[in-house]
């Protein structure tokens, strides 16, 4: 979704609110994403982030990081319907830089780690939660308007979604990006999706990232297939398959956007050739 006058004159109304409310300091330029507002703030001496959810699966994600409390995610001070202040990660470490430094192994074992962490919260009261299935919903429509790959992307999604094993909340978002440095606290997640679903599900995103030179660098699917799987205790086949369910879902959100789609297209295509080594 894009942020409309309406939407930011309404969020920094919330912010400046928030900020009066909770005795922030502004620490930064106030700046928007595509689904939030956000302003480095300082809390009781503490560097903070203030957050204003403008999407609704941002105020879903806010409810879920305030499950979380700081076990695996940014640490969580303040919050109500309207505005959430985390913590600042403040570290200096990047696992995108990591991954471009041919560290990617490194990188990707964090993760794992920090979705560990997450999987294990019991957080299914959290209100909203979208199961899977829903979350598809785009993929098998696009299939049938666009065919080619997708045809096979949409077969394989509703198998899984018709048979999930190991179903936790998920994050729905997991990237290089979305896991920062918060310095003496390690690696923590922020901007979860909030979802629901089998737990192999939130590896998938991995594959597409940090960029397309990255996601479909010779024997780089392969190996890192291996080694999430062997780091998540994952089943290293039915990784494969949801990598070619979530490309194939991300293509289809593209093309309704008329957006690219070649990096989706070419990972699914490199998933479903070493699918077929299996």
């Amino acid at each position: 979704m894009s942020i409309t006058d309406q939407d930011i004159a309404k969020a920094n109304n919330k912010l400046k609110h928030a900020k009066l409310n909770w005795k922030l300091q502004g620490d930064g330029e106030i700046f928007k994403t595509h689904s939030s507002i956000l302003q480095p703030v300082i809390y009781e001496g503490i560097k903070a982030m203030l957050k204003i959810p403008v999407a609704d699966e941002e105020r879903r994600g806010s409810l879920l990081m305030v499950c979380w409390d700081g076990n695996g995610s940014a640490k969580i001070f303040r919050h109500d319907e309207n505005a959430l202040l985390m913590e600042r990660a403040v570290g200096t470490r990047s696992l995108k830089q990591m991954v471009i430094n041919g560290n990617e192994d490194e990188a990707n074992k964090i993760i794992c780690g920090v979705a560990a962490k997450l999987h294990a919260t019991k957080c299914e009261a959290v209100k909203e939660l979208i199961p899977l299935p829903i979350w598809f919903n785009a993929l098998e429509p696009a299939a049938g308007q666009y065919g080619g790959i997708l045809v096979e992307c949409s077969r394989i999604a509703n198998q899984l979604l018709s048979d999930p094993i190991e179903t936790v909340v998920l994050h729905g978002d997991i990237h290089y990006e979305n896991i920062l440095d918060s310095g003496t606290r390690g690696w923590v997640a922020i901007d979860p999706k909030g979802l629901v679903g089998e737990r192999g599900f939130d590896f998938a995103n991995i594959f597409c990232n940090p960029d397309i030179k990255t996601a479909t660098s010779p024997g780089r699917l392969s190996r890192q297939v291996k080694l999430i799987a062997k780091e998540a205790n994952l089943d290293a086949k039915r990784l494969l398959n949801w990598i070619i369910a979530w490309t194939g879902l991300s293509a289809a959100w593209a093309l309704y956007d008329r957006e690219d789609t070649g990096l989706q297209m070419s990972v699914a295509e490199i998933a479903l050739k070493e699918l077929n080594n299996f």
